[in-house]
């Protein structure tokens, strides 16, 4: 498809707001607007999103980023969707939510996972595995769905009669946005619900059944930069534009970070992280607590990824401000960092709701420990931004075990980026090179790019070309390094 349009605009729903990216016809970004919705949490820790309010919350972004770059409504040539990934929801034809949406970071479907880790005819969480890459957790989609299906009046009933409709973040959207003329999802996404089998590239019909999710309510799933659909969000538009991908946030930045090639990976830190690699053409199984998945299908091919995924790094920063009141923002933890005794040994597992790759442990708590008279305020707060760059560590690690590749260095996005302290830890912990490029928000921007080159807005090569990045080089002496990165083990263990 040939666009007659010279602007390319980039949405990226995510699990603290909503962003809107104007992005010029070289793939330079003018204009960004942003909105945040209501994190719903109560008494058990189950974290839900109003998915009314998300959409509402997209539609205004956009306006307000249009407005922002100066342009006309006419010049956008098309639009690309990043997403939270394994958030689900299940809505009905209309396009009316049955029930708020799910977010990843919820466990409510831990007792769905174990009945079926439980069953004594067959090893479910090897079978499951096999097929989709994903080990049984309720981090995924497949048991949040499962959990609407068992526990709201009345789904069930509407879910057989064939009125409902179920998926991720991406899913709703596009259906909302195409006015439910579009029902689909793509490779991505659908690699993370645990209901996708990435053998075949197809929605397996046992596992559908092992979690009572009828296989006829989800949604058809397409290539990452296939065409999704026409909208004029919601009459805004004169004209309804294409609407020419869809990434879950993770895979976006992959893509983003031109992460094309077997052996590249990064790392985004937001609410919580994905660390990933490009495996290239064919799957690589885990050995060692990874996921695997599609990393994205883009020019006609489909590529895998392992995936390590943090539940808590960026929200740990969030917690140390907001619910422990020991800053007054995110960016005073750095000078916080450098106070601190070198001598203090404290380290902190941020394990709020259990802990994720490699030990994919729910029931784990956090924890502080190696405390003594010398731990102060600065020694917490450097130990809350160390175990960011500890569990990142130990993704690389295991995927490099995995994958018999030692990757060569990280591109790593997203706020605590900014973090001077904790791109040079880090790099010394991981031990090679941590690279930034100047330009943020790579998941939405991923999602635009490939967009704007099916749309020949962009061509594919020049997108990548004369980046320039921030390096940060391991500095840390090896014995340091191993030293510090055993006594993170050994705090890990306490709360396994």
């Amino acid at each position: 498809m040939i666009s007659m349009g010279t602007y390319i605009l980039g949405i990226d729903q995510s699990t603290q707001g909503t962003k809107a990216l104007i992005l010029n016809n070289r793939g330079c970004l003018l204009a960004r607007a942003d909105q945040p919705h209501c994190q719903i949490v109560d008494k058990r820790g189950w974290v839900e999103h109003d998915p009314e309010e998300i959409y509402r919350n997209m539609l205004l972004v956009v306006k307000e980023a249009v407005e922002k770059a100066g342009i006309e409504k006419s010049e956008i040539a098309g639009i690309g969707i990043s997403n939270q990934r394994e958030t689900a929801l299940v809505w009905d034809r209309n396009g009316n939510s049955v029930y708020p949406a799910i977010v990843w970071q919820c466990a409510r479907g831990q007792e769905i996972c174990d009945r079926l880790k439980g069953s004594e005819t067959m090893d479910a969480d090897a079978f499951i595995r096999e097929r989709t890459g994903l080990p049984i957790s309720p981090y995924f989609s497949a048991a949040k769905i499962a959990w609407i299906l068992e526990n709201v009046e009345g789904v069930r009933e509407r879910a057989k009669e064939g009125s409902l409709c179920c998926g991720t973040m991406d899913t709703f959207l596009v259906y909302r946005l195409t006015k439910g003329k579009s029902y689909g999802t793509d490779y991505s996404n659908a690699s993370r619900t645990q209901l996708f089998n990435i053998r075949t590239l197809s929605w397996d019909e046992e596992i559908c059944r092992m979690f009572g999710i009828p296989k006829g309510m989800l949604a058809k799933v397409l290539d990452s930069d296939a065409f999704y659909g026409m909208t004029d969000l919601d009459g805004y538009l004169d004209q309804p534009i294409p609407i020419h991908s869809v990434f879950g946030d993770s895979h976006g930045a992959l893509f983003g970070q031109g992460c094309l090639e077997a052996g590249m990976g990064k790392a985004t830190y937001g609410t919580g992280s994905s660390v990933m690699m490009n495996v290239g053409e064919k799957p690589v199984f885990s050995r060692h607590g990874l996921a695997s998945s599609l990393a994205f299908a883009v020019g006609g091919k489909v590529y895998y990824a392992l995936e390590g995924n943090v539940n808590y790094t960026g929200a740990v920063i969030t917690w140390l401000q907001k619910d422990l009141k020991l800053i007054k923002s995110p960016k005073e933890t750095e000078e916080w960092a450098k106070k601190a005794s070198q001598e203090d040994k404290t380290y902190f597992v941020p394990a709020f709701s259990g802990l994720g790759a490699p030990y994919w442990n729910s029931k784990a708590t956090g924890l502080f420990t190696g405390i003594t008279r010398i731990t102060g305020k600065a020694e917490m707060i450097r130990a809350a931004l160390d175990c960011i760059a500890y569990q990142i560590a130990d993704v690389l690690n295991a995927m490099a075990e995995d994958a018999g590749i030692q990757m060569k260095e990280l591109r790593v996005d997203g706020g605590p980026t900014r973090n001077l302290y904790l791109m040079q830890f880090q790099s010394d912990i991981a031990g090679i090179p941590v690279c930034i490029p100047e330009l943020e928000e790579l998941s939405g921007i991923g999602a635009a790019y490939a967009a704007g080159v099916q749309l020949k807005v962009y061509d594919w090569n020049e997108l990548f070309a004369g980046r320039n990045n921030a390096v940060y080089m391991p500095e840390m002496p090896k014995e340091k390094r191993k030293e510090k990165y055993r006594g993170w083990k050994a705090a890990v263990e306490k709360v396994l």
